[in-house]
């Protein structure tokens, strides 16, 4: 595989309507959200979704979910034990084997890096080529909250089960930025390729197929629009926040709330760099 010698940088645009992109858990599984009421979804969220991408295209994952697991191993360390070689450098504490085979094997760590444990309460740390920010929300978004009915009786007998109250939250509408990069430094060392920036392209493209939920129904997750900035290797560096922030994004409605995508506004700043619009809907 070619070598990645080009800094990236890409900036995506989704949207939610009527769902929940991101439940937080120590705030009763509502849609995250900062004091002022802006939304976000954290990286670890996004880079989970690129993961089951990844995965649904053919790749081998080390962190997968255990209901999406297509080996039919539960954890990691077995996972990693099944490349060629590990379990005896575990034992020998060969970490460069290490590091060098399950960069080899999986995609995930190439990308995003990885921790891994030995037997000594050390670890391997592999430090990913590629960087994603928390999305965060254009302008503040409405968590609508309501109660509904959820069917317990799942055993018989009249104290067995009943029907009992909850509640779901959904954002009405919310426009959110995912911002990312691909750092060449790093790629040359977890081996990060070209080729594999192609297949992360393709997964962000692709961020919300199969990924379906009662939280988040078909189609109320969408890429609206995907920016991918290459910048060749010897040109002039450009720093990452004037890339980001040549994509101007703007709520045109008076009150500064969007309630549909035709309430945002997209202006490009010219910077040098033109990005190739993948996504443009």
């Amino acid at each position: 595989m070619d070598a990645l010698r080009s800094r990236i940088y890409f900036v995506l645009i989704a949207t939610a309507e009527n769902a929940n992109p991101n439940g937080d858990p120590l705030n009763g599984n509502r849609p995250r959200q900062h004091y002022d009421n802006t939304g976000y979804i954290s990286a670890e969220c996004i880079k989970r979704k690129m993961r089951n991408r990844l995965q649904d295209m053919g790749e081998r994952i080390l962190y997968q979910a255990n209901d999406r697991s297509d080996d039919g191993l539960t954890n990691i360390s077995d996972r990693i034990n099944t490349v060629e070689g590990v379990e005896e450098a575990r034992k020998k504490k060969d970490n460069k084997f290490i590091y060098d085979s399950i960069c080899k094997e999986f995609i995930d760590v190439r990308a995003f890096g990885a921790t891994i444990a030995l037997k000594d309460k050390t670890s391997v740390g592999v430090r990913g080529a590629v960087t994603i920010q928390n999305a965060e929300s254009v302008g503040p978004v409405d968590v609508e909250s309501y109660q509904i009915t959820k069917s317990l009786n799942g055993e018989p007998g009249a104290d067995k089960g009943s029907d009992t109250m909850g509640m779901k939250h959904v954002v009405r509408y919310g426009t959110y930025v995912i911002r990312g990069a691909v750092n060449p430094i790093l790629a040359g060392k977890t081996g990060f390729s070209a080729e594999d920036a192609e297949k992360i392209k393709k997964a962000l493209t692709t961020l919300f197929e199969n990924d379906e939920s009662s939280a988040r129904p078909a189609g109320s997750m969408s890429v609206r629009k995907l920016y991918w900035y290459v910048q060749e290797d010897g040109d002039e560096v450009i720093a990452p926040e004037e890339v980001y922030d040549s994509v101007d994004i703007t709520v045109t409605d008076p009150d500064g709330m969007a309630r549909s995508w035709d309430d945002i506004d997209i202006k490009l700043k010219d910077i040098g760099v033109k990005p190739e619009i993948i996504v443009d809907r």
